[in-house]
């Protein structure tokens, strides 16, 4: 079993387990290889020392890192996932029934265009853009 350290073009790095380097290479051609953050199969191996074991050699600690604040980031949007209800395509059409009380009020997501996003604005109507990576869009295995 080969431990690889990865990275995708956003910058998030991640481990990836292969049978070994060229099964990495076969899966990186195919585009198998997501981020796990972001999504993206555009994957790249980042050059990786063997453990060295050196007798009394201390241990520096790493400050806090990006690899906590992209958990707490993900941990955040999942929350927003679960508190709000999915209407896809339909949410500029839904925030202004939410809006003028023509259906009940909620905590919606979707998707629509900047100019839709921009008209509710324009209304009065409070939206965000939240860009959900796609390793929240599919249940975990």
């Amino acid at each position: 079993m080969k431990v690889l350290d990865l990275q995708c073009p956003h910058g998030h790095r991640f481990e990836g387990w292969f049978a070994s380097a060229d099964d990495f290479e076969s899966q990186q051609s195919r585009k198998l290889v997501e981020c796990p953050i972001c999504g993206a199969n555009e994957v790249s191996r980042l050059p990786s020392a063997p453990r060295l074991n050196l007798s009394g050699a201390t241990e520096t600690k790493q400050p806090a890192g990006a690899g906590e604040m992209q958990a707490r980031v993900m941990r955040a949007l999942r929350e927003v996932l679960e508190k709000t209800e999915n209407v896809g395509d339909r949410f500029a059409e839904e925030a202004r029934r939410i809006h003028y009380n023509e259906a009940p009020a909620r905590n919606i997501r979707g998707v629509t265009t900047p100019e839709d996003a921009r008209a509710l604005v324009e209304e009065g109507i409070e939206v965000m853009p939240l860009p959900v990576p796609a390793a929240l869009k599919e249940p975990l295995q």
